[in-house]
């Protein structure tokens, strides 16, 4: 009987019920423990950044502005959440979440409403008279000046921007920061992005305080200004000669692209770069190396810090005595200072310079310096200092090239510190010790540049739609010499050019900058197509939520990533390219063709626009327009050349590969005759009104174009008796940095402005 019941109950044991059971009850230990370790290491405080940029970007990407009550509102009921969810719980996480995420959305709104900057509303000729703020010297020979505007004149502007960015063909000797300038320019609003989801022109503008750009019409000249400037005024005229008097120094030593690459890194001066420099840099993945970022900090203040420790070397009994290390901290921090000054305190050299001052203020408290929380620490600051700049390619870039470094790091020691046996080394000769410690270096560097590459390549595609495929092997070839040649003879220039003693230092920076260009150029002519295309907002989320559980984790936890990886490369190659782009200006076109080119409408397109365009799309040139003698009919279609826009004087018209046929137009009284053929309508005339039935084709006017900003056009998903779907990239009601477009011409659908005879 009592073998009958052992034998009831151990088959009861092995029922499937139980085994379940059992299971769940494994997986909730594990859990239980994963989460454990995770709240032991600190990782819920790992995540307040996250969050709060997560705040930040939903604030960015709302359709409309929210009011600072309806704000306040959010972040109360997130409070009055969190106090009714006393007891630890999914609850109370959710409700401290919604908090953080609500100061987030505080945050953005309280830098629009500080910004607050004055943009024009339309295209003007005027005269302008102002205070100079800076003069950068571009690689055309010409000069651009940031103004601060005091005053404007035939005619009067009756909303004046407060400062503008002008650029001139020549300037005074006598003109520099800090002085009076006058002269008639012609302004423009700042421009809103050239494609949907593309980089928006009038949202930094705004956050950088720029209310027009433009161009001096003359030789602009020296003014007297009524107003003293004040002590921010002058403090920032002294800063921006002393970095042209430093940019001149290097110059006149320096020349060539050379000269202007050393005076983009020491100065932050990049205007004086030419293009096919520049581009050669873009292909191999370099042009990281002139901004002003957290590699360059961290090797001005690693240089100082390791050449402080040296000469504190030297000297065994003080260095014994006293903490050296700190001693040199302290220095380093306060040559980033001077570094962060003379480069111009851009907003990604400030967000660069308070990552490295974190780590070297945690160095004084005996901390640490590279860790996951200080770089939390660091982006807390910078979100606090500027939250626009969470939704940017330099934040995004830095931060996840930072992070993936330092979780790599912090794996590989616990690997190797999991595989140490406590034996002793072996023993090598001088010879295998040297080889042994080369190898370790070229791996590192490898290394370093793989993850940081492959945690980079989202965002750089997202950004700009380009990848670099010899990048790996040109920053194995460049990243050597700008940290052992070009930053520290930087430094040791710096160093030196108060006693006009810089010189060598400089010749010894201009030969590394040589052999770097040499091997971007090089490696350049080699590159493949590198244009990606656009690829899908949901794919970059999924991805980066990905990319945050593999670097704030340090669990099995991680391995929750690897859905939303699959997720994002799915939803990448599910991806739909626009077949059809149209400019903000309404005067130029583009068709993406299937012999991978751009078709546009004008023989000389604006370059600047069609490269956005090319590595938006995927294509690899542009196909000009047919010009034909003929005014173009509908019996025109069939003769039509594949792959390129047919135009006469006033309009053109092309057939896509699927069989659309688009039309473009100049002035209303040329439409008419399009509206029975064709399946998209482009008309660049602000006071046209829809000529044609719009349930059987897609109008698009000039003034639509001015409301709404650079659209796409799909022709594969188009519904509901439409034959294309169009996105713009503008949406209505404005927010703040997008409000001075209702208060152009063409968005009043009014004609180009002339000026009355005198």
């Amino acid at each position: 009987m009592h073998r009958g019941q052992a034998d009831a109950e151990g088959s009861a044991a092995y029922r499937p019920g139980t085994r379940r059971e059992r299971a769940f009850a494994a997986v909730q230990a594990a859990l239980a423990e994963a989460l454990a370790a995770e709240r032991d290491r600190g990782t819920a405080f790992l995540f307040l950044p996250v969050i709060l940029c997560a705040g930040a970007a939903f604030y960015w990407a709302l359709p409309l502005e929210p009011s600072f009550p309806i704000v306040a509102a959010g972040i109360g009921s997130a409070v009055l959440a969190r106090a009714f969810f006393r007891r630890a719980g999914l609850g109370r996480v959710v409700s401290t979440i919604l908090i953080v995420s609500m100061l987030g959305v505080l945050a953005g709104k309280l830098e629009t409403w500080r910004a607050g900057t004055k943009m024009l509303g339309s295209e003007i000729p005027t005269l302008v008279t102002g205070r100079v703020v800076t003069v950068e010297r571009q690689a055309s020979g010409r000069v651009r000046l940031t103004i601060d505007v005091h005053s404007t004149d035939r005619p009067v502007l009756r909303h004046a921007p407060d400062r503008v960015r002008l650029s001139a063909r020549s300037l005074p000797p006598e003109i520099h920061a800090g002085n009076g300038v006058s002269g008639y320019a012609r302004l423009f609003p700042p421009s809103g992005p050239a494609r949907p989801f593309g980089y928006d022109f009038a949202f930094e503008s705004y956050m950088d305080g720029i209310g027009a750009t433009g161009f001096f019409l003359s030789d602009p000249r020296p003014s007297r200004l009524d107003a003293e400037a004040g002590w921010r005024a002058a403090l920032s005229a002294r800063i921006a000669d002393m970095r042209q008097a430093i940019a001149g120094r290097i110059t006149s030593r320096i020349e060539g692209p050379e000269g202007q690459i050393a005076t983009a890194l020491i100065a932050g001066t990049r205007a004086g770069i030419p293009e096919e420099i520049n581009e050669a840099l873009r292909k191999t993945g370099l042009a990281h190396v002139l901004s002003i970022s957290g590699l360059h900090m961290a090797l001005v203040a690693g240089t100082v810090m390791f050449g402080l420790r040296f000469v504190f070397a030297l000297f065994p009994g003080f260095a014994s005595r006293l903490p050296v290390k700190k001693y040199a901290a302290a220095v380093a921090l306060l040559a980033a200072s001077y570094y962060l000054l003379i480069s111009g305190a851009a907003v990604a050299a400030q967000r660069s310079f308070v990552m490295i001052a974190v780590m070297l203020v945690a160095l004084l408290f005996d901390r640490s310096a590279i860790t996951m929380r200080n770089l939390a620490i660091s982006a807390l600051v910078v979100i606090a200092i500027a939250p626009h700049e969470v939704v940017g390619p330099s934040f995004q870039m830095s931060f996840a090239a930072t992070a993936a470094l330092i979780a790599a790091y912090a794996w590989w020691s616990e690997r190797r510190l999991n595989g140490f046996t406590g034996g002793q080394p072996r023993q090598r000769s001088l010879v295998g010790g040297g080889f042994r410690l080369l190898l370790l270096y070229c791996a590192g560097i490898a290394m370093t540049s793989l993850v940081a590459g492959t945690a980079t390549a989202l965002y750089g595609v997202w950004h700009f739609h380009r990848m670099a495929p010899l990048g790996l092997l040109a920053n194995l070839g460049a990243m050597p010499v700008v940290s052992f040649v070009i930053m520290p003879s930087a430094v040791l220039a710096g160093i030196l050019m108060p006693f006009g003693l810089e010189g060598f230092a400089l010749d010894i920076m201009g030969w590394g900058i040589g052999i770097m260009v040499s091997i971007a150029g090089w490696l350049a002519e080699r590159t493949p197509f590198d244009a990606v295309g656009t690829i899908p907002l949901s794919a970059v989320l999924s991805m980066t939520i990905a990319l945050v559980l593999l670097t704030v984790l340090s669990t099995w936890l991680r391995l929750a990533a690897v859905p939303l990886l699959v997720a994002g490369i799915v939803l990448i190659a599910t991806r739909d390219l626009p077949n059809l782009l149209l400019s903000e200006e309404g005067d130029l076109i583009a068709m993406r063709t299937e012999a991978g080119e751009l078709a546009v409408n004008k023989r000389r397109p604006n370059r600047f626009v069609t490269g956005i365009w090319m590595d938006a799309a995927m294509t690899h040139g542009v196909a000009v327009p047919v010009v034909s003698a003929e005014p173009l009919t509908a019996a025109m279609l069939d003769g039509l050349v594949p792959g390129a826009f047919a135009c006469d004087e006033t309009s053109c018209i092309a057939r896509h590969g699927g069989g659309a046929i688009v039309a473009f137009v100049s002035a209303e009284g040329n439409a008419r005759q399009f509206c029975d053929f064709a399946d998209v309508l482009v008309i660049d005339d602000a006071t046209a009104v829809n000529p044609c039935d719009p349930a059987k084709l897609l109008v698009v006017t000039k003034r639509d174009l001015a409301r709404r900003g650079s659209a796409e056009i799909r022709f594969a998903g188009a519904g509901q008796g439409r034959p294309a779907e169009i996105r713009f990239a503008v949406r209505e009601p404005y927010r703040p940095w997008h409000e001075h477009r209702r208060w152009s011409r063409e968005a009043r659908g009014m004609p180009p402005y002339k000026r009355d005879a005198d």
